[in-house]
């Protein structure tokens, strides 16, 4: 897999691989922006839903100087519920990925696009936490290192396929150590979880990026349609992973909090 050249196909075969690899990219990146924008969406509006600045009780809980959880608010991170918010992103990747193989492409995108509204419900505690303008500012900085990262695992010759056990291997550490940092609440153990982390998902931008590509390459020959369209929207999935934690662990480094 170390010459990723499609030429080998002969002129022909390769130029007609070169023009689907491009189509197909386009779709993974195309998928993964919706499914962005169907986040940032979903997040937003919940997070306005959670939040007033009139306080509906005196019993209201205040989170800064001018703003209050509503009832809505206090279900979603104060009960039992928010555990549920926490880990449902989590369930429903591991059951995408089982179901994968007997969904139709329709159902299989439209089980991401519900996706990406489960991890918006889980990302709204964001706007409580941190002002409006450093989770713009972070998510600028955010798409310009992945955009980076993307076009070289795109456009690199290097084999990378090696490095994919270790990343896998430091995603599940980090998971348990961001576990065990609930209950200790550590501030140092939580900042070397986030350096670590925008290492790790920087690395697996780039690794995933063109194990996409070469997984296309390796399967176009056989002209299954429907592999190939539920296969852009599992690369978008992946991308969208990559981007999402990427994101949520530099905020963590640029993010301002809300007084």
């Amino acid at each position: 897999m170390a010459d990723f050249q499609t030429r080998t196909y002969g002129a022909s075969a390769g130029l007609a691989i070169d023009e689907g690899l491009r189509a197909h990219m386009n779709k993974v990146y195309g998928t993964m922006s919706v499914g962005m924008l169907v986040t940032a969406a979903a997040a937003w509006a919940i997070s306005g839903l959670a939040v007033t600045t009139v306080p509906g009780s005196a019993e209201a809980v205040q989170i800064s100087s001018t703003a209050y959880l509503t009832g809505l608010g206090e279900a979603l991170y104060m009960s039992p519920l928010k555990w549920v918010i926490m880990f449902l992103p989590l369930v429903m990747v591991f059951g995408f990925s089982a179901m994968v193989p007997r969904l139709s492409a329709a159902a299989a995108q439209l089980f991401f696009y519900v996706f990406a509204v489960a991890m918006g419900l889980s990302l709204s505690s964001i706007f409580l936490i941190y002002t409006g303008g450093s989770i713009a500012s972070t998510f600028l900085a955010t798409s310009a290192s992945f955009a980076g990262l993307s076009l070289y695992g795109y456009t690199t010759k290097r084999d990378l396929s090696g490095f994919g056990s270790f990343l896998m291997m430091g995603v599940i550490g980090l998971l348990v150590a961001s576990l065990v940092n609930l209950w200790l609440g550590s501030g140092a153990l939580a900042f070397a979880i986030s350096f670590i982390g925008v290492l790790l998902f920087a690395g697996l931008t780039v690794y995933d990026t063109q194990a996409i590509k070469v997984n296309y390459i390796q399967h176009a020959r056989g002209g299954d349609a429907a592999w190939l369209e539920k296969s852009a929207i599992m690369g978008a999935l992946t991308l969208y992973l990559d981007f999402i934690n990427l994101f949520t662990f530099l905020l963590q480094f640029l993010g301002q909090r809300n007084e």
